[in-house]
């Protein structure tokens, strides 16, 4: 298949699905498109028996997708710029310290305590893994998923405090959850005997650092180009080119593609650039362009995700392990976010319980699929894969469907 076919046949489904779902279903847009998907795939594994020749058409479809490069070369440079784009930035300014903690220390602490976990349940069942692989999985599936968690947030009234540091954490936390993912590969790859201490915080630095320096350089671009006219065509374009050229320059530059995007984006989006940079007609258009790039990649993005359940392998081991994962996750959430809102509830007034509404909030998403994918075979992908397929989907299915509820009832009283 060609990639304009196999683009061309994803657009496709993800317009009937997102059709099905605004007619007849009605879930938050994340949600029922993953689940319509799930089911159209299921369905097809069952039509397997009545005709091979279509599951196997079907298959051969998602095998030709790189998922993993796709996603993390491609589409998330796309998503996250228009995340950042759309996301309060006086607000992000004011909650700066308790995302910044979240994303860096919440994420660091929560890959160690996944990693250790798995590690000793791993251990204790007679499946002995390398504690460099644990951590491994710890770091892919440590990072709360922004496209998933912005889709969800969208939908449902909660406090906009609470609001800003998850919307906040989980376009930051992306970032740092892939650069220290690469840094543990490297570790794993190479061997800990072949890499001091001082090149891993080299690694992380550049890439970390390298990062926000690139989007903050990229956005104070824009913002000078665009104040230097008034034509809202080429005001976009500006804006495309931020995206791809910057994107480009990042993997050149060996820093991190997804810092530099989030960056970008919200400097490109604040107030100041938006006042002096934009008319009111190219700020709606600039908005509308980079929302529409957003509701398309997402949309095609969890389609993707359901129909990666084609090709697989659940075995009961794998299967196990995955429901053991969703509860080890689960646990690492919180014992991660917790004390961190211990520190901060005082000096930011946080409404009692948010560590359950953090917890329970933080969804997983395509990025963490896409890093198990980039994994070799002797690094455990089969299991790992698996393991993060199952927390995704408990992620964005029962937590997405139930965090409405878990709001009102810590939130009595509110027109929610």
């Amino acid at each position: 298949m060609t990639y304009f076919e196999i683009a061309s046949i994803l657009v496709v489904f993800s317009a009937v699905f997102g059709y099905i779902n605004e007619k007849y279903i009605k879930l938050p847009t994340t949600i029922g498109l993953m689940l319509i998907a799930i089911v159209f795939t299921l369905i097809s594994i069952v039509s397997a028996y009545v005709s091979p020749l279509l599951f196997e058409h079907q298959k051969q479809l998602i095998q030709n997708i790189d998922f993993s490069k796709v996603l993390l070369d491609v589409m998330l440079s796309f998503m996250l710029f228009a995340g950042a784009l759309h996301t309060n930035f006086e607000q992000l300014k004011v909650q700066r310290r308790p995302v910044l903690a979240f994303a860096f220390a919440g994420t660091l602490i929560s890959t160690f305590l996944v990693g250790t976990l798995i590690y000793l349940i791993f251990y204790l069942t007679g499946f002995k893994i390398d504690l460099i692989y644990a951590f491994l999985f710890g770091a892919l599936i440590s990072p709360t998923d922004p496209i998933a968690v912005l889709g969800i947030l969208k939908k449902i009234g909660i406090d906009k405090k609470i609001e800003t540091v998850i919307v906040g954490e989980s376009l930051f936390n992306d970032g740092i959850g892939v650069v220290i993912f690469l840094t543990l590969y490297k570790l794993a790859k190479e061997g800990i005997n072949h890499l001091k201490p001082v090149d891993i915080l080299k690694l992380f630095g550049l890439e970390v650092v390298g990062g926000v320096l690139l989007g903050l350089f990229l956005g104070w671009l824009a913002y000078k180009m665009m104040k230097a006219i008034d034509n809202f065509d080429t005001e976009v374009m500006i804006t495309l080119a931020v995206v791809m050229g910057g994107t480009l320059l990042a993997h050149k530059m060996h820093v991190s593609a997804p810092l530099t995007m989030v960056t970008a984006g919200l400097v490109t989006g604040n107030d100041t650039v938006r006042n002096n940079a934009m008319s009111e007609i190219t700020e709606a258009y600039v908005d509308k362009f980079w929302e529409l790039i957003d509701v398309l990649l997402n949309t095609i993005l969890f389609v993707m995700i359901g129909m990666e359940l084609l090709v697989i392998s659940f075995k009961i081991q794998y299967v196990l392990a995955g429901m053991i994962a969703i509860l080890i996750v689960l646990i690492s959430r919180y014992l991660s976010v917790k004390p961190l809102l211990t520190y901060f509830e005082r000096r930011m007034n946080f409404i009692p319980k948010t560590e359950w509404i953090m917890t329970w909030g933080g969804l997983r998403g395509g990025i963490s699929i896409a890093l198990a994918l980039s994994l070799p075979k002797h690094m455990y992908r089969d299991i790992f894969l698996v393991m993060t397929y199952m927390v995704v989907i408990f992620s964005i299915l029962v937590q997405g469907l139930t965090l409405p509820k878990l709001v009102n009832k810590i939130q009595p009283g509110e027109n929610y």
